[in-house]
């Protein structure tokens, strides 16, 4: 199989059918085998009836669906899981993203690992594409990751980029800055953005807040996933010899100056506490790097039903 697109959808009953026949029409220009596969992200509305309806008269169409929403992440590693594409496209169901850029995101994909779609014209209201604006800035910053739309859902990837990720929450944001710390190659490619007809964004200002604290937990599983002990270590480390030398301190007063312990009372509670936290901090690295020893890939969703994949 060359091709695998894998499609998140949430109540998008209004776009699905439109969405299917454009992608149709596009993959019929790249002459290469594909499947599209529909994830139905617990839709409350006809988005999976649908989709079965055209699974049935066209086999290249697969769904997955899901007993409830459980978020974009999930959606991806489910669609990764089962694809067989070379090539792994994803893209949005709501038809903002066009299907016509699909033969130049192939063209890209064979010089590098990623290829991210940048919507230099974004069709969007001011209150997604501001915060995306304060992600995409932040991304460079702390990611060396010089891409004018990291979060972009429009991407293409080559087959072995999938098996390194592990998404949850709201981590399918910085796939980007996931694949290059494995040293995989990312680029972009402008691609035309629609305004969005039918339907409502998905998107709430809740989001924002989730967003920061994934952008955090992005930071330390890219530079501490494999080895938390040299994060939470050195910092137990240190808090130890400070609160050890805080107490030398006041073995001095007491010993050689023969001041009372009262006298320095809060330097000594203060050294215990150093100490302590410095024996904590080694432990939870400790603890952090017996469960990295351990670790397994866990599926954060639960399928209801799958359609034509066998």
């Amino acid at each position: 199989m060359d091709l695998s697109i894998i499609v998140p959808a949430y109540n998008e009953e209004k776009n699905i059918k439109k969405l299917y026949e454009k992608l149709k029409n596009s993959l019929k220009k790249t002459k290469k085998s594909y499947e599209i596969i529909f994830i139905d992200d617990g839709s409350t509305d006809k988005t999976f009836q649908i989709i079965k309806n055209i699974s049935k008269k066209e086999k290249k169409v697969k769904a997955i669906s899901f007993y409830k929403n459980f978020g974009k992440s999930a959606a991806y590693m489910a669609g990764f899981e089962i694809c067989s594409g070379d090539i792994i496209i994803t893209m949005d169901s709501d038809l903002q993203d066009d299907p016509s850029e699909i033969p130049n995101f192939i063209k890209k994909i064979k010089d590098y690992d990623l290829v991210v779609g940048w919507k230099h014209e974004r069709k969007d209201p001011l209150f997604k594409t501001l915060p995306s604006k304060i992600f995409n800035m932040f991304n460079s910053l702390l990611f060396d990751i010089n891409l004018k739309d990291n979060d972009s859902g429009y991407k293409a990837m080559k087959k072995e980029v999938i098996e390194t990720l592990n998404l949850y929450g709201d981590l399918y944001r910085y796939i980007p800055a996931i694949v290059a710390n494995y040293g995989y190659t990312v680029s972009e490619i402008k691609v035309k953005h629609h305004k969005r007809k039918h339907g409502k964004s998905k998107y709430g200002y809740l989001r924002l807040i989730t967003g920061s604290l994934d952008l955090l937990t992005v930071k330390f599983i890219t530079h501490f996933n494999q080895r938390p002990l040299h994060l939470f270590g050195i910092a137990g480390i240190f808090s130890f010899i400070f609160g050890f030398f805080a107490e030398l301190i006041v073995l001095y007063y007491r010993i050689l100056l023969k001041h009372p312990f009262a006298k320095h009372l809060a330097l000594l509670i203060l050294g215990v506490l150093l100490i302590l936290l410095g024996v904590q901090l080694v432990s939870i690295g400790l603890i952090g790097e017996l469960v990295i020893s351990r670790e397994k890939k866990h599926k954060s969703y639960k399928i209801k039903k799958t359609l034509n994949f066998g």
